[in-house]
């Protein structure tokens, strides 16, 4: 009877049951792992053919049609890299490439910089905080084009009320519209306007998940405000930061909408980015091959400076 029991014991420790047959080889266990590879496989094949057919192909197609002089009707003849040289050495394309980077660079340091200061405004303690929230929240939720046309009945004539109170004040008839800085500052003021909601909400979140006990911690070792912002809160919401930055980079250079409906690029070109000169040099000058050389350059762009913050990212996880 005890060299039944130790034999069930020395079986147990084996993984082998009294009256069962243990765990499998090893062998089947891998022909197991194929065989649910072949399956996932073949039912994964569908859903990533469609991906790459609704995202490769247009893709590969806009490539082609950068290296033609076709237009919406025609595709053209192949010319190479006639029309990547030819945006290059445009100054419209290069007028538009500073105004892109004022813009980007504004819309994300403006709206990072508001909505984290309401992100740590929220976390103290002030009346009807909920309901300061929600308020918060409307110039994000509000369509895009509810939004540019009231501030286009703000400012977009002389009898506008921003128009009235500014010649009230002494600064005679300004003309946001029709000036060319003037319109500069105010598509970048809506930009921020329109965006602070959202890094108010990766900021909230972020400070969120910030222990408590760290700023006990300093507090008792004497820290003052400013030094336990600096030194403790900013490391501590990095990793939320670099990644609003590297989405509001991208939600800016691509913003069409907010520039098209404010000013339509203008006046003489003053506000027009690269995706506005994209799609007027498209849609409005019927050339296929140059807008979507500029769309190409858009990206790479794009691609260089998501991968520089991905790094920070990385780094922060590291750390």
């Amino acid at each position: 009877m005890a060299s039944s029991s130790t034999g069930a014991l020395v079986r147990a420790r084996k993984g082998v049951g009294v009256g069962g047959r243990g765990r499998p080889p090893r062998s089947v266990h891998h022909r197991r792992r194929n065989r649910f590879a072949r399956v996932f496989a073949i039912f994964a094949l569908p859903s990533v053919a469609l991906l790459l057919l609704l995202n490769l192909y247009p893709v590969i197609y806009a490539a082609l049609q950068s290296l033609r002089n076709g237009s919406l009707i025609d595709s053209g003849t192949f010319i190479g890299l006639r029309n990547y040289t030819g945006v290059l050495h445009d100054p419209n394309f290069w007028h538009a490439a500073r105004f892109t980077v004022v813009f980007t660079l504004v819309g994300v340091f403006g709206s990072w910089a508001i909505g984290l200061a309401l992100a740590l405004l929220l976390r103290t303690r002030i009346p009807g905080r909920s309901i300061f929230k929600v308020l918060l929240l409307l110039p994000w939720v509000v369509p895009v084009v509810v939004s540019a046309t009231s501030w286009n009945w703000l400012v977009a004539t002389p009898q506008s009320p921003m128009s009235k109170l500014f010649a009230a004040l002494g600064f005679g008839n300004v003309l946001f519209l029709a000036d060319p800085l003037l319109a500069q500052i105010l598509v970048c003021v809506f930009k921020v306007w329109i965006s602070f909601p959202f890094m108010m909400m990766m900021m909230s979140s972020a400070l969120a998940s910030v222990d408590v006990n760290v700023y006990e911690a300093a507090k008792i070792d004497g820290a003052g405000k400013w030094q336990t912002f600096r030194e403790i809160t900013l490391p501590m919401i990095s990793r939320s930061t670099y990644i609003s930055w590297v989405l509001m980079t991208i939600f800016c250079v691509n913003d069409f909408p907010t520039i098209f409906l404010l000013t339509g690029g203008g006046p003489v070109r003053a506000t027009q980015s690269l995706v506005v000169m994209a799609y007027l040099t498209v849609f409005a000058n019927f050339q296929t091959g140059p807008g979507v050389a500029i769309a190409f350059l858009m990206t790479i762009v794009l691609v260089v400076i998501a991968t520089l913050l991905y790094r920070q990212i990385r780094k922060v996880d590291i750390e």
